[in-house]
């Protein structure tokens, strides 16, 4: 039996789920003669104590000791202010590390993350898990196969049933970076193709305390490609139908709609059309529950060297660039070019 240690920190919302997830890893990998073992810290040490008892891991005090305790691969799942210097902690220790979006708070901070990286020949994966959503990887397999023809037009929806918390929304960096990077991001890595230019527009009809911290609760991007195709991007923090993520893909041959099934939270105008007849979901986690699985699965793979990097830091900053360009626009109310490309590759 094969033994993989992996740490983690951070156990708040996303990282309770990643522990979560590392725990079950191990139903499905002892049959290939792995074991994944877990170790975590957090500041919140009675939280993360309990956290770790549950699911049969171990409890550690800090990053120093977890990093000291001999891993084989760090997991970050704390504020974006922390992803730098933990990124280049686990790099300097000579483990693959895997990080939730975004590299660092802005696109200056995070470029010299990815020359650290490159100079220490780090690998590092960031956390985009729409990438291993069944709807996602099969429109990209579709559309690289041929089937679709060529895409006319795309439109990605990202909608939240109600909005996080004003206090997380004032250092979110806005409505484009914080939820709609994962589209731009899914763009790239469907397509092939770099966006060019965005042209955003925003509202605020629900709570104005969004507005007051400087963000929007909803959100229309049109994006230009560098192939001249255009697509829509839009974001709402208030679908009370519930978590709703799609993207439709209109070829010329064929179209295709990620995120159509029985749980999707829409309804037909239509007499007598009863689908979708599901309940939707009412979160991301429950939405992309499988994803965040394949995903860190995924990491325990390339911990093992079996699979290249589903998604660089390259790539991660790549996406960040687009939402950044849409902030600028939604500033300023005119289009944006997306500011000169990474030496980047669309995994």
């Amino acid at each position: 039996m094969k033994t993989v240690t992996l740490g983690l920190v951070g156990v708040g919302r996303i990282g309770s789920m990643h522990a979560d997830n590392i725990a079950r890893l191990n139903d499905a990998m002892k049959p290939e003669g792995i074991e994944v073992r877990l170790r975590l810290t957090d500041v919140a040490e009675d939280h993360a104590r309990t956290v770790a008892h549950n699911l049969g891991a171990e409890f550690l005090p800090s990053v120093e000791v977890l990093l000291a305790s001999g891993l084989d691969g760090l997991v970050v799942a704390t504020g974006t202010g922390t992803h730098p210097g933990l990124i280049k902690a686990g790099v300097d220790a000579g483990i693959p590390v895997f990080c939730e979006k975004p590299v660092a708070l802005n696109v200056a901070d995070a470029l010299p993350v990815l020359d650290y990286i490159r100079d220490k020949n780090g690998v590092v994966q960031i956390g985009h898990q729409r990438r291993f959503d069944a709807g996602y990887l099969e429109a990209r397999r579709a559309y690289q196969a041929g089937e679709l023809g060529w895409i006319h037009s795309l439109r990605a929806v990202t909608c939240d049933m109600a909005p996080p918390p004003v206090e997380f929304l004032a250092t979110s960096g806005g409505l484009f970076r914080d939820c709609s990077v994962h589209d731009f991001d899914i763009l790239r890595w469907l397509t092939g193709r770099e966006i060019v230019e965005v042209y955003a527009k925003g509202s605020n009809n629900g709570d104005p305390e969004i507005g007051a911290v400087g963000d929007v609760d909803t959100a229309l991007a049109l994006v230009a490609f560098d192939d001249g195709t255009v697509g829509t991007v839009s974001a709402t923090r208030y679908n009370g139908a519930g978590h709703d993520v799609r993207l439709e893909i209109q070829g010329s041959s064929r179209s295709l709609m990620v995120g159509l099934d029985d749980r999707t939270a829409l309804a037909s105008a239509e007499p007598g059309v009863l689908f979708p007849s599901g309940d939707p979901h009412t979160t991301f986690a429950g939405r992309f529950d499988q994803a965040y699985r394949s995903e860190m699965a995924a990491f325990v793979e390339l911990v093992l060297g079996r699979r290249d990097n589903p998604c660089t830091p390259e790539d991660a900053v790549a996406a960040s660039r687009v939402a950044d360009a849409a902030q600028a626009s939604l500033a300023t109310g005119l289009p944006v070019r997306v500011a000169g490309a990474v030496a980047s590759r669309v995994a």
